[in-house]
C-alpha cells in the first residue's frame, strides 16, 4: 500500500489549521485532523525546553510526501518543524481508495 499518515506540530492553532486547510485544499492530503494543543518537552539550543504546540495528522500517499513536505516548509514558522510519516499497514479498503483518489500530484 502507498498510503501514509504524516504527523506535524505547529506553534499555534491558527498556524496548524492554516497549514491543514491549505494542504487539503491543494490536494496534497486527502484529510487533516487537527488534534489540538498539547505540551511538548524537547531538546533545543542545548537545554530541555517545553511549550504548547498544536498537532495535526495528514492522510496522504508516499508519492505525495515530498510535495507535502515542500509546502509545509514554505508555510511553517519553525526552522526545523516536526514532520514525520509512517505507513498505513492495513485499513478499510474504501477509505484507502478515497485517500488515493483525493490526493493529486
Amino acid at each position: 500500500m502507498s498510503e501514509i499518515t504524516v504527523y506535524m506540530v505547529a506553534d499555534s492553532a491558527e498556524e496548524a489549521k492554516h497549514i491543514a486547510e491549505t494542504l487539503v485544499r491543494e490536494r496534497l492530503a486527502a484529510c487533516a485532523n487537527y488534534l489540538g494543543e498539547m505540551t511538548s518537552f524537547y531538546w533545543w539550543d542545548g537545554d530541555v525546553q517545553n511549550g504548547a504546540e498544536h498537532a495535526v495528522l495528514f492522510k496522504t500517499t508516499k508519492d505525495m510526501f515530498k510535495s507535502l513536505e515542500t509546502r509545509v516548509l514554505e508555510l511553517h514558522s519553525y526552522d526545523c518543524p516536526c514532520l514525520v510519516s509512517w505507513d498505513i499497514q492495513d485499513g478499510f479498503p474504501a477509505y484507502l481508495d478515497w485517500i488515493r483518489t483525493e490526493t493529486k500530484p
